[in-house]
């Protein structure tokens, strides 16, 4: 029988108690109503739905900026190192509820809004997921921003304010089509525009070089000039006592730059275009770089961010530290997440140089001091390289300061070691016509990491294994995390009362009391309960499913989730095949025995990036033909949910049974998704790879699904050019029938053929040896069907899973960070 704790005063408790923002509901009414007379100019009772959620957003991020401002004095007057995270992105999802939660406030607010005759839950319905952000890359990023602040460390993301997000994407006769995501159409209400932090950045123009008392002086001159004007966003910490700062830096015109004469001649479109052209520079999240035009772009987005947050960091530590230079590296860290903003370096050793006046060897010692580097990824054409010309006639002065670097480097390079050349060239900056930034990265920073154990051997080993020879010393591992706050406690409310009611609230900031759920893994009663959450759960999403893509399904059924963003490493293709064999085996065997399964897809495929999109196409032509044929789909469905976004995805994690983590061995650097799958108690059915490794070793290879090929042995087919997909084609008539099925009409009826899918499993040799892991694959799956046949022994691996899964939160990767390689201590 499970002993809950009911009677003990909880952390959230004690927040209610003691938050530093609303006494009590009587108190949040007063302060709420007060502000639709300053804000709004109306009474609440003239108002609609967004007004009220936007003045309550207000009336909280004004709260925020308030503890956020007392943080920073509190930082300066201990005189604490702050951490700059730059970022191309910042994932941060919605931040109404997640705000209430970390405040302690949740229940208070739901309590004030009811008498108002209000709902939390509809006025957070109002709210858009921000346009900042992708993918893992940008939810790690937000993560991090998060356990930072709810430690009490002085950290801060440096990012951009991105106009429109990557796109809204809506799945149009199965096709994913692309549309704007104008996120910022009715305003964001969390953020504060910073007019009196505006930074001038510089593109194009020339270097002017002089010599005074044999030293040379270079200026930046006729510059094509343009302004960063940042905008802050509150990131409040669990419990309300730390509020950092995530500061998005937005392109606009140097006003000096306007052309009157054009305009006043009738030419507005040509008055107009200098504006146009620099607000492009923060309109769109990844522009499509195919081009030169992109490429200009893309580097002026990197650059635009990275030189305006430099400055940032620059005018902060003279404020508290003046010209004592020595003090930097002490007071600052600066960390740049994967290649994006690599020009972090060359832009602070600019700026020590041509504006504060040191010299090299100072500015240079404290650029390496103050920087360190996170790689996310070992595919080659994720580690950025911009042609030389293009980017010497962009950023000229910035160019001398790389290629001064280069020079250095490869001056100082010892050639007293085996294979030198080829490890000189290999690690060079500047070579082939290009600016390698990953190795600008590696070279310019104290420290480099990977994102998962076999990450970051992978690294060692293979994509910087020259840099790993030369000086093994800078590398280490940080195995990513989530934030359970938002994961768990925002995301799953029913799993997450029945675990606190269980072992208590200390988990919300230590993840390792989670392990106390280890002694319900034989209550029946505490299983059941279990059990009825994840059935809430399913419900949700079902609603969420039928609303959104018009599938109905049975939350009786196991969920079978993958959701992630779509390529070919990763995937989904694999996925996608096992169920048409199933399709395949049910036509032939109408009472097959199998567990009624929702197959559950979701993710965006890169505009320019055809193979993923088809497969996108692939999974809505085969969920078309399997939901449309009776006798099949009272046995399987599939459902594919559009536009991926945080918000949807803490409707899905809660819900799913299996966690579809099979990506090629050695391709995925991490994944986060995994981790959150797992906390929700989903069952992983995996590749070792990423950090689906780290996961075997913490809940035990009978506590997960783990198939085919390993990273060693992906390897070696790679390297010895022995793995011949004809033979899987040819020797197995069941993988023959369903690629065959590709192309021979079975599922072309919404959309036509998948021959580009067939050519690329056939004719380029199944690069990601989707075939050969086939049989593996489907021998695992059915393992888990058969286990989830014994509800109460699926339930008990479930509970296991997430009672080990502390180890992955974020709070546990920032500790590392700040002890490992930041050196930064926390203000609580």
């Amino acid at each position: 029988m499970a002993v809950f704790n009911k009677g003990k005063k909880n952390i959230e408790q004690e927040n209610n108690q003691n938050n530093k923002i609303f006494k009590d509901k009587e108190d949040f009414k007063e302060k709420y109503l007060n502000i639709f007379k300053k804000e709004l100019g109306a009474s609440f009772e003239e108002s609609n739905s967004v007004d009220r959620y936007n003045m309550l957003a207000t009336l909280i991020q004004k709260q925020s900026n308030e503890i956020g401002n007392d943080c920073k004095n509190g930082y300066r007057n201990k005189t604490q190192k702050r951490l700059y995270y730059f970022s191309m992105e910042f994932l941060i999802g919605k931040l109404l509820k997640n705000y209430l939660i970390n405040f302690g406030v949740e229940d208070i607010v739901k309590e004030g809004l009811k008498d108002l005759g209000e709902d939390l839950d509809s006025l957070c319905e109002n709210e858009r997921d921000p346009g900042l952000g992708n993918g893992g890359l940008g939810r790690l990023a937000a993560c991090f921003l998060d356990s930072l602040a709810s430690m009490g460390y002085a950290g801060y993301g440096m990012g951009i304010r991105y106009g429109y997000g990557l796109f809204k994407q809506v799945i149009k006769d199965g096709k994913q089509v692309e549309l704007p995501d104008n996120w910022l159409e009715n305003g964001f209400p969390f953020e504060a525009r910073k007019d009196n932090k505006a930074v001038v950045v510089k593109f194009g123009g020339e270097v002017k070089r002089n010599y005074e008392n044999d030293k040379l002086y270079c200026s930046w001159e006729n510059t094509e000039n343009i302004i960063a004007v940042p905008y802050d966003v509150p990131i409040v910490g669990y419990g309300g006592k730390t509020v950092n700062t995530l500061r998005l830096w937005s392109a606009e015109p140097y006003e000096q730059n306007f052309d009157m004469n054009a305009f006043n001649n009738g030419d507005y479109a040509g008055a107009m275009k200098f504006r146009s052209d620099v607000e492009a520079i923060t309109s769109v999240l990844y522009p499509n770089d195919n081009g030169l035009s992109g490429k200009v772009l893309r580097l002026k987005q990197e650059y635009m961010f990275v030189s305006a947050g430099i400055a940032d960091i620059i005018s902060t530590f003279k404020k508290w530290h003046g010209t004592d230079w020595k003090l930097f590296p002490d007071m600052v860290a600066i960390h740049t997440n994967d290649t994006h903003p690599a020009l972090c370096a060359p832009e602070l050793m600019r700026r020590l140089i041509d504006e504060e006046g040191l010299e090299w060897d100072d500015a240079w010692d404290i650029t390496c001091k103050s920087i360190s580097y996170t790689n996310h990824t070992i595919l080659p054409e994720a580690l950025e390289k911009w042609p030389i010309d293009m980017f010497r006639q962009l950023l000229p002065r910035v160019y001398d300061v790389v290629e001064e670097i280069d020079r250095r480097y490869r001056e100082s390079f010892p050639r007293n070691i085996e294979n030198w050349q080829e490890l000189h060239q290999n690690t060079a900056i500047l070579w082939g016509g290009e600016v390698r930034t990953a190795n600008l990265s590696v070279i310019c920073s104290h420290t480099v990491n990977g994102v998962a154990a076999l990450h970051s051997e992978i690294l060692k080993k293979d994509t910087l294994k020259e840099f790993y020879t030369l000086n093994p010393r800078k590398f280490q591992n940080k195995t990513n995390g989530i934030s359970h706050r938002r994961f768990l406690r925002e995301a799953n409310p029913s799993y997450s009362k029945l675990i606190t009611d269980a072992i208590g609230d200390k988990w919300l900031e230590d993840t390792n009391e989670l392990e106390k759920l280890q002694k319900y893994e034989d209550d029946s009663s505490f299983l059941e309960k279990m059990d009825e959450s994840k059935k809430e759960n399913k419900e949700r999403l079902a609603k969420y499913i039928l609303d959104t893509s018009g599938v109905q399904i049975d939350t009786n059924s196991i969920f079978d989730i993958q959701v992630k963003r779509f390529h070919a490493y990763k995937r989904q293709l694999l996925n996608v095949l096992k169920i048409i064999d199933l399709y395949n085996q049910l036509k032939e065997n109408p009472n097959m025995d199998i567990q009624p399964t929702t197959f559950i897809f979701a993710g965006k495929a890169a505009q320019g990036y055809d193979f993923a999109k088809d497969v996108i196409r692939l999974v809505n032509s085969v969920a078309d033909v399997v939901n449309n044929d009776k006798g099949v789909s009272e046995k399987i469905k599939v459902a594919f949910v559009p536009n991926f976004s945080v918000s949807n995805g803490q409707l899905i994690y809660p819900a799913a049974n299996i966690s579809e983590q099979i990506s090629t061995a050695g391709m995925e650097a991490s994944g986060t998704g995994n981790m959150k799958f797992m906390m929700n108690g989903a069952i992983t059915l995996g590749t070792l790879d990423g950090a689906n490794v780290e996961i075997a070793e913490k809940v035990g290879m009978d506590n997960i699904e783990i198939f085919g090929l390993k990273a060693e042995e992906v390897d070696s087919y790679r390297l010895n050019h022995n793995y011949y997909v004809w033979d899987e084609y040819n020797n197995n008539q069941r993988i023959k029938r369903l690629v065959d099925e590709l192309v021979d009409g079975t599922f072309g009826k919404l959309s036509g053929n998948f021959n580009l899918i067939y050519d690329t499993l056939l004719r380029s040799n199944d690069e990601f040896f989707v075939l050969k892991d086939f049989e593996s694959y489907m021998n695992g799956w059915n393992n888990l069907q058969k286990l989830y046949l014994d509800r109460n022994k699926w339930n008990k691996i479930s509970l296991h899973n997430t009672a080990k899964s502390g180890y992955f939160s974020s709070d546990r990767t920032i500790k590392q960070y700040c002890e490992e390689v930041w050196n930064i201590k926390n203000n609580l």
